[in-house]
């Protein structure tokens, strides 16, 4: 299952500092938090849907502006580890870690 690209309108925001997730980053988290199942999707300009996201890693080791972080996310279904967009900010919109994750989990505004 690939992530929403309607999330920012199907889906309710959080800021991250309002969730019980123990990342240190300022960016949104879209959907319902209830950890460990439920994740949600996590930033707005790079969006990674966490509960897609099976912490393969190929976004965070070719993204040529650092744009993920790994974060712990333990008991989670899919993956302990994810690949956080803890500096979406630096993003190019080169759309290299949308063509590479091997299962959807990235959406990046200019892909909409």
């Amino acid at each position: 299952m690939a992530i929403d690209p309607n999330f920012a309108e199907s889906r309710e925001r959080t800021p991250l500092a309002e969730t019980d997730l123990d990342i240190d980053a300022d960016y949104d988290v879209w959907g319902d938090v209830d950890e460990p199942d439920r994740l949600g999707i996590h930033g707005t300009h790079v969006a990674v849907d966490f509960d897609v996201c099976t912490g393969e890693g190929p976004c965070l080791e070719n993204c040529p502006v650092d744009v993920f972080e790994w974060v712990d996310t333990p008991g989670h279904p899919a993956s302990e580890e994810k690949a956080a967009p803890v500096n979406e900010a630096q993003c190019i919109d080169c759309m290299l870690c949308v063509d590479i994750c091997p299962v959807d989990a990235i959406d990046v505004d200019g892909s909409r």
